[in-house]
């Protein structure tokens, strides 16, 4: 088998799903709020301590990373090929397949409102920078470089393909609950 597996889109993935392991590498209040069915949670910052277990399931079978979008999935995807472990990314994430009019699954209980990683980093970094930039103002120019730090991290982030504030999010205690 080979470490690198073409995305798959969700049509195929639908199609396949009885012969696939869906991992679920979102925050877990983030797979509370509604995930593939059979889908398993591993969070993208626990990947490196599941590895073991994850090269244990795609030898059972292909292992389908998923995430809100497909962004986490695909840096899973490539965390899990320099291991030697095969995986393919869901195309699109939760986002096209519930857009594709399939269903989502819940844990026992209501369905969480919690927001996606990507909409909880926009809030944060749009937060500081205007904390940053009022700070400066009424306070002291100084203040100003809140706002170039998130401005230099938002663009190191965009570059890498990584996001610490994504990391620091997910380990707050509202994207710990849930799974």
């Amino acid at each position: 088998m080979s470490d690198s597996v073409a995305p798959l889109s969700v049509g195929e993935a639908r199609s396949r799903l009885h012969e696939l392991t869906v991992v679920d590498v979102r925050t877990p209040a983030e797979f509370a709020s509604g995930h593939l069915p059979d889908a398993v949670n591993v969070p993208l910052d626990r990947i490196g301590r599941e590895l073991a277990e994850l090269r244990r399931a795609a030898g059972r079978g292909q292992l389908l990373l998923v995430c809100a979008s497909g962004t986490r999935s695909d840096n899973a995807v490539a965390t899990l090929a320099t291991h030697g472990i095969p995986a393919a990314s869901l195309t699109g994430g939760t986002t096209a397949w519930a857009a594709g009019g399939h269903g989502l699954h819940y844990p026992a209980g209501r369905p969480r409102a919690v927001w996606a990683m990507e909409r909880q980093v926009r809030f944060t970094a749009g937060g500081i920078v205007l904390l940053g930039l009022a700070l400066g103002l009424f306070v002291h120019p100084a203040f100003q470089l809140l706002s170039a730090g998130i401005a230099a991290g938002l663009a190191f982030s965009a570059l890498t393909n990584t996001c610490g504030m994504a990391v620091v999010l997910g380990r707050l205690p509202f994207n710990r609950r849930g799974a």
